[in-house]
């Protein structure tokens, strides 16, 4: 088996193709979530902590001289990031908890039995036949 053919029966595997439009959609939330958390989850709390923009938070660890920029620890994109990643995890638990219960809820569902087979349909019969001998 040849290399390509070998690298096309790996890529359309069922569960690569799954993977990728995961981490395609993935991304795509974490862009929409880190929109929400940016421009409207984070103004109002900045807002009532007094104005401030946690964007802009840092501590500089060293001035800026001449063409050298300053040295800083952004925290305030950290808080902003950690945000983020809270919501876009709590989302996640919530589709996968949602999912659990569905998968739940088939699994609790009576199934109706399988009709029976032509033996057990036969043995039936002679026992019936039997017992009205008896």
């Amino acid at each position: 088996m040849g290399m390509m053919s070998e690298f096309k029966e790996f890529a359309v595997k069922g569960n690569v193709v799954d993977m990728a439009v995961g981490i395609i959609i993935g991304a795509a939330f974490g862009k929409i979530v880190s929109a929400l958390v940016g421009g409207v989850i984070m103004p109002p709390i900045g807002v009532a902590l007094g104005g401030v923009d946690f964007s802009d938070l840092a501590f500089t660890v060293k001035e800026a001289v001449g063409d050298v920029p300053a040295v800083v620890i952004s925290y305030g994109a950290f808080i902003q990031t950690v945000i983020d990643f809270t919501i876009i995890a709590f989302a996640i638990f919530m589709v996968i908890k949602l999912i659990n219960s569905l998968k739940k809820e088939e699994e609790a569902a009576p199934s109706t039995p399988p009709p029976p087979s032509k033996e057990e349909v036969l043995l039936t019969e002679i026992r019936d036949l039997l017992k009205d001998r008896a």
